[in-house]
């Protein structure tokens, strides 16, 4: 039975583990950067759910898997002086009619609950609006109805207010627990990468260091031949 040369499992190994740790941390990586994102709320507009300065978890979607009440970063380029990209909630979408009296919100003729605005006030500066959202497009608002500045705000621009659905680019959501499971799955294919490089190193001054067996020569037989 041929021997197995000292070091070489330990070389094997290294062998292994250096491109499955380096290949778990670069998948992890690549994943969270196509599929997620995140941003620091610049702004109380949407408080209470998101205070400003808080860090903002999304995942990055397109106009096409936007729903009503969904919190959604959108770039809206010369809307605002202080920024581009803008994080406020769905309330209509292509072909609802959002209305307000004074007292509350409706979509399609019915209120809705909004458990999320600051206050408990849906209405914020109580100004009445009427508004049917033309296809393609939302009517967007802030949770802190007082102080956000959103689709009531611009009714007289030619579209109600609304913005374009191809301008959302991320939907916010809880994604701490998410972070966190890819940020260890990162280290830890960080960490086997490390082993595996110690292990082949190793196998590698083992193997250098130690002799190369000979064959042992075979015995001579105790028979000869007449």
């Amino acid at each position: 039975m041929r021997r197995v040369r000292p070091g070489r499992r330990l070389w094997i190994t290294g062998l292994v583990l250096v491109p499955l740790g380096v290949l778990l941390s670069a998948g992890t990586w690549w994943l969270g950067d196509a599929a997620f994102g995140g941003h620091t709320a610049g702004s109380d507009a949407m408080r209470p759910t998101y205070e400003q300065g808080d860090v903002v978890f999304t995942k990055k979607i397109d106009g096409t898997d936007v729903h009503r009440g969904d919190a959604v970063f959108s770039y809206l380029p010369g809307r605002y002086t202080d920024t581009d990209l803008v994080l406020q909630r769905v309330i209509g979408v292509g072909g609802d009619r959002v209305s307000c009296d004074g007292h509350q919100v409706l979509v399609n003729g019915k209120p809705l609950r909004e458990a999320y605005v600051a206050g408990g006030d849906p209405v914020g500066d109580g100004k009445s609006y009427d508004v049917t959202v033309p296809e393609g497009r939302l009517f967007v608002m802030g949770d802190n109805r007082v102080t956000s500045r959103d689709s009531r705000h611009f009714l007289a621009d030619g579209q109600s207010g609304t913005i374009p659905a191809d301008a959302v680019r991320e939907r916010a959501f809880d994604g701490a627990g998410l972070a966190l499971t890819m940020v260890g799955i990162m280290i830890g294919g960080f960490v086997l990468a490390l082993i595996g490089l110690g292990c082949g190193l190793a196998g590698w001054l083992i193997m250098r260091r130690a002799p190369r067996t000979q064959p042992t020569p075979a015995a001579p037989s105790a028979f000869r031949s007449p």
